[in-house]
């Protein structure tokens, strides 16, 4: 008999990883295929349902040949997902009833302000964990509900089904069987209950949401259905671990334990720490999250999130065209030995937590006539760690623990300067693991728990292996950055 590999699909905002792992998580391959973003209006984000599908086919495919396997040996297939981003689609033919709205999306701002107009902004928080705000699934699903008259005369007939991304995935690896989500993705749409786990009619009804159009909500880590009908993959292969992005990489980075935290740096970057079997419910305006469910126990989680992060290393390479590859902005940053005064507050999508303003835009300070391109590097690449500075601080008070600690993931961990600047604005030790695509490893841990291929998650701590450490090193330069961000962002938060 052949080996056994476990299957990953990581589907990101920007295109769609597939990384194939054995059982003792090594990795076979990994292939990445990027897709176009649309962008139809100002604050607008949107997907191609057939560009995620042929990115995800495209991805699998350049994974079995990379690393030269029969897709046979694929004994179980995990997901993870951009979370929020959503979409409504005919149960009956699989027919998108419009593309994708991408969590980064401001269009439903107004729609949510309406709704804090009407006073349901407790009631929501305290139902769903979240905040009311545009980053979530559920004003979504209410607009493409009100301006799409198909979707409106299909739903009438019972055919119409939301789903998040990882919903649409099941659904067509299935063969257009099987409709599920999982707790992870189900708590950001702002219509599941987080105590419950449950679809909230309360909520539904708010937002003005049929309930009969959500998937059903499984575990984080079962057999949901197998493949079906597959040009590229043979019928038959369990799929068994579903999660959303932040979810998976926290499992990932194996935080099993309460107080255990994580960092991912992709398109944003998103602190989550583990808070056991009970939801904390934030007093500054961090989200409460179920982290996953496995075997009826659900573990809960705190999340600071960053809209932009490594979208901003994009963003000087794309715009600007001051680096050709996102790879040259550390050597860039180290042409000079600070940033020159300059603070760049990234808000290109409005500010995250803890701050949750949709109308601010990005802003620029401290430009002078020596300012140069290895200045602007340096300080995008402080930006994004400062950001985070501001979520670890909320997050400690919300937690009542004092961390030493957090692991770190994602495309940006390999930057040496950034992790370093981050370890000593946040006083903390970073552990970088070998595997720094935690949620691509995430999904993959959740399928082989699903399928038995791992018998538990101490199996799991054993298999997970270290990279490297960096300390902090707390100078008068990182207190003054500090004073200069918290400057900038007063100033843009009272324009």
């Amino acid at each position: 008999m052949g080996k056994s590999y476990i299957l990953s699909i990581d589907q990101g905002t920007t295109g769609t990883t597939a990384m194939i792992l054995t059982d003792s998580l090594d990795v076979a391959s990994k292939v990445t295929v990027n897709f176009e973003q649309s962008y139809p209006k100002t604050g607008w984000v949107e997907h191609r349902p057939e560009a995620i599908w042929s990115s995800v086919r495209a991805a699998v495919i350049g994974a079995i040949g990379e690393a030269n396997i029969s897709p046979e040996n694929i004994q179980a297939i995990g997901i993870t997902n951009q979370r929020e981003t959503v979409t409504l689609w005919s149960r009956k033919t699989g027919k998108t009833y419009h593309p994708f709205i991408v969590w980064q999306d401001r269009r439903t701002d107004y729609f949510c302000r309406k709704l804090k107009e009407d006073g349901f902004e407790n009631e929501i928080n305290q139902t769903t964990g979240l905040l009311l705000d545009p980053y979530f699934s559920g004003s979504k699903i209410r607009w493409i509900l009100d301006n799409s008259t198909e979707t409106q005369l299909d739903s009438e007939k019972g055919e119409v089904v939301a789903g998040t991304i990882d919903t649409y995935l099941v659904f067509r690896l299935t063969g257009k069987e099987v409709l599920v989500t999982d707790p992870s993705n189900a708590s950001r749409t702002m219509l599941m209950d987080l105590k419950t786990l449950s679809w909230s009619e309360r909520m539904c009804q708010i937002l003005g949401i049929d309930i009969k159009i959500l998937p059903q909500i499984k575990s984080s880590s079962e057999i949901y259905g197998y493949t079906k009908g597959l040009d590229f993959l043979p019928s038959g292969i369990p799929i068994s671990g579903i999660a959303g992005d932040q979810q998976a990489a926290l499992f990932g980075q194996v935080c099993f334990q309460k107080g255990e935290a994580k960092c991912t740096y992709g398109t944003g970057s998103f602190i989550l720490m583990n808070t056991g079997d009970n939801p904390v419910f934030s007093q500054n305006r961090l989200l409460t999250t179920v982290a996953w469910q496995i075997d009826g126990a659900t573990t809960y989680a705190l999340e600071g999130s960053s809209f932009i992060a490594g979208a901003l290393v994009q963003w000087i390479r794309d715009e600007l065209r001051m680096i050709e590859s996102s790879a040259e902005i550390e050597a860039l940053a180290e042409t000079v030995d600070d940033n020159g005064g300059v603070v760049i507050v990234p808000s290109l999508t409005g500010l995250g937590a803890p701050y949750w303003k949709a109308d601010v835009q990005g802003m620029m300070y401290g430009i002078s006539r020596n300012t140069n391109r290895g200045h602007l590097a340096r300080a995008v690449l402080e930006a994004i760690a400062l950001q985070n500075y501001d979520l670890f601080e909320a997050m400690k008070k919300d937690a009542s623990v004092e961390l030493i600690s957090l692991k770190v993931d994602g495309g940006a961990s390999v930057n040496s300067l950034l992790m370093q600047f981050q370890s000593s604005v946040l006083n903390v030790i970073l552990s970088r693991p070998k595997i720094v695509e935690t949620t691509a490893l995430g999904a993959a841990l959740l399928a082989g728990l699903g399928t038995g291929i791992f018998k538990n998650l101490n199996e799991i701590k054993k298999r997970w292996k270290l990279d490297q450490i960096y300390s902090p090193n707390k100078t008068e330069y990182i207190d003054e950055s500090i004073k200069r961000w918290h400057l900038a962002i007063r100033k843009i938060l009272t324009d």
